[in-house]
């Protein structure tokens, strides 16, 4: 794996908190795998969540987001 230098914006998450990474949501307690951060608008309540962290389950399915301090890493169990 080549390790490429982190964009300005992802300067302040935690090492581990990368694309493709494999994290706990606790607040619904499944193992995920980080498909992208990024900075994300929701467009029912217009409030900006910044580096937001786009999960989905290992092997597919429906993806969901979470503010990164949610996100903890799977090795934590």
């Amino acid at each position: 794996m080549i390790d490429a230098p982190r964009p300005a914006s992802h300067q302040e998450l935690p090492t581990w908190l990368f694309e493709g990474a494999r994290v706990l949501d606790p607040g619904r307690d499944p193992e995920a795998v980080v498909q992208a951060i990024a900075d994300f608008e929701d467009p029912a309540t217009r409030r900006l969540i910044r580096n937001a962290v786009f999960l989905r389950p290992e092997g597919g399915g429906k993806e969901w987001i979470i503010a990164p301090e949610a996100a903890r890493p799977a090795d934590e169990r």
